[in-house]
Formats: C-alpha cells, structure tokens, sequence
C-alpha cells in the first residue's frame, strides 16, 4: 500500500517520473515499519514464548520467596511446592527448572522489587497476566489450607509492586480464596456458610438473577480455559492448575444452582 501512495503522491509533485521515485521510496517505508514490526514482536512481550518464560521464572522465584517469609523454608513447604508443582502440570526438565528458581527466591540475597520491577515493565499492558501471577502465588500460599499473615503481607506487596491497587486485590483474594474452600481437598463439605462462599467464588451477591449468576459464572469457566491462559501468557508446563480452577467453580457454581431449586 505504501508503496501506491507513494507513486500517487509522486505522480502529482513530478508526474511520471516522480511517480516512479515515489513508488520505490514508499516501498522503502513500507520494509522498514514492517521490520520494525518483527522485531516488536521478537524482542518485545508480544513474543509469546518470552512472556512465557519470563512468566514461568517470576512464578517461581516468587514462591520461593513467600516460602521463606517466616525466616525458613521448612520441609513442609518444599513439600508444598512440590506438589503444586505437580497440580500445576510441570514435570521432567522443566520440574528442575522450577526449583532452581524455588531455591534461588528463597535465598538471602534475592531481590523481590528488582523481580517485580521487572515483571512489571514486561507486562505493563497486561493486566490479566499479572492477575494471573497473583492468582498462582495465592495457591501457593493456600496450599496448607490457610492464608497467614506474613503471606498475605507478601501478596499484598507484590499486588502494588506490579500495580494492581487494592481494592483489586481484596476483590480477587476473596474470590480466590472462596474458590479453594471448593477444592477437593479442602473438607467444606456440609459448612454452614457454603452457600456464602460459593457466591464469593463467582462473584456475584446472593440477590443476583439467575442470568446475572449464569453471565458471571461461565466468564469464570472462559477465563480459565486453556486456549485463554495460553494467550494470556501462562506456560502450557502451568495449565493443570487450570483444570482445578475450573472444577471449583463448577463446584459453587452447582452448590448455588442446588439452593435456587430448592
């Protein structure tokens, strides 16, 4: 196209012969921002499989820090990483790859503002991929069942680091942690407030319509669709959580559903 303008625009300044000049001058233009445009994407965070990378290391980098909040990393949380790991989907190569990050987070000389700083000029026009990060991290912590306060300290520092204010956070760390009191392992069966929680991890108020709950419910289920996380930078080594997620919120989602038929 560029090309054209130039050869019209040529054609008006210099008649034929600038038509000509206008033509090669316009495709010069025209290879040049295409080039550019490559490269964007090559070095920039639209490259996929960097943003992937650069995702996968500051997951686990930051895991290795939060472990280490109270002063150590004890056997139970290495266990607990491990088997997140595990819930996650990542094995053989990059399992080893994970706990040298793991291992490199919890070190005293780690710095956790210069990681953020850096994830965050990285994803700077990705608002889902950091609340994916959070989203992980928040696993991690509630992987013993229980959120504590250094971790939710921890959490509540990177939420800013990265940019995402904290009514945000509140917002997502309660829907979260409502989700997981759906998960297989977490023994709520027959609470008293399950009906409470359930509308917590969807989202919604006990007053919503049956549209409004149904509208809520399946962008839950398409947020933590494959093909979405992929998009949205998460490592396919990852996705497993995602299946998880998805079965939690299947499972308010019935408890709800139960309750209104009644």
């Amino acid at each position: 196209m560029a090309k054209f303008v130039g050869a019209l625009i040529g054609f008006f300044i210099g008649s034929w012969l600038g038509a000509i000049v206008g033509y090669f001058i316009g495709g010069f233009f025209s290879s040049a921002t295409r080039s550019t445009a490559q490269g964007n994407l090559r070095d920039g965070f639209y490259n996929r499989a960097a943003g992937a990378d650069s995702f996968f290391a500051t997951t686990f980098l930051l895991m290795g820090h939060m472990a280490k909040a109270d002063g150590r990393v004890s056997e139970a949380e290495i266990s607990q990483a491990e088997a997140l790991m595990g819930k996650m989907g990542v094995k053989d190569e990059k399992r080893a790859e994970a706990i040298q990050y793991f291992k490199q987070g919890s070190g005293a000389d780690f710095d956790m503002q210069a990681t953020l700083h850096k994830f965050a000029a990285e994803a700077r026009f990705r608002a889902d991929l950091k609340r994916n990060l959070l989203m992980f991290l928040v696993e991690m912590a509630m992987a013993d069942d229980e959120l504590h306060a250094n971790e939710e300290s921890m959490l509540r520092r990177v939420a800013t680091a990265i940019n995402i204010d904290m009514s945000s956070f509140d917002r997502m760390l309660e829907m979260l942690k409502a989700q997981h009191a759906f998960s297989g392992s977490s023994g709520r069966a027959n609470s008293e407030n399950e009906l409470t929680l359930a509308y917590k991890a969807i989202g919604v108020p006990s007053t919503a319509t049956d549209k409004e709950l149904k509208r809520a419910y399946r962008k839950l289920m398409s947020q933590y669709h494959p093909d979405k996380m992929i998009a949205k930078g998460v490592p396919e080594d990852m996705l497993a959580i995602a299946t998880e997620k998805t079965q939690e919120i299947q499972a308010a989602y019935d408890t709800i559903e139960k309750a209104r038929k009644k």
